[in-house]
């Protein structure tokens, strides 16, 4: 049954995701894109982008690449994801695309890879998302 007016991923708040300084620019047709300008805080002892940093944005970018094939859903958790890193991370806006290349009711198969401002791959990932439906008593992100 079709959701009237349903919440567009784009209108949900990711605290997360704000907190760190990164930006869902969008989040449609089953695919997203989480941008980041790269600050001294976000990079490890080497100063280049920390891993965990590049992870959230592949995790967010396939997680609201999925959301956005079923935009009535509360939202979806990863079940797994598995990560590779191709090169630093280094200063500038950094780029997670995400693609949801196969659901099902329940599910969701993704892939994301992070780019620099050279367009040159970053990371990469896959990962699976289970769809977590909305209670009643829940506004937008529950």
């Amino acid at each position: 049954m079709p959701v009237e007016n349903p919440q567009r991923v784009t209108d949900v708040p990711i605290p997360f995701l704000a907190w760190l300084g990164a930006t869902l620019v969008k989040a449609e047709g089953g695919r997203s894109e989480v941008s980041l300008d790269v600050l001294p805080e976000h990079c490890n002892s080497w100063q280049v982008c920390h891993g965990g940093v590049l992870m959230t944005m592949l995790d967010a970018a396939m997680a609201t690449a999925a959301r956005s094939l079923h935009p009535e859903m509360r939202g979806g958790a990863t079940v797994d994801m598995t990560t590779s890193f191709v090169r630093p991370g280094e200063a500038g806006r950094l780029i997670a695309y995400g693609k949801c290349y196969h659901r099902s009711s329940t599910m969701a198969f993704c892939e994301a890879e992070v780019r620099d401002p050279g367009g040159g791959l970053v990371a990469r990932a896959s990962g699976t998302f289970k769809y977590i439906r909305k209670r009643g008593d829940q506004g937008g992100d529950g």
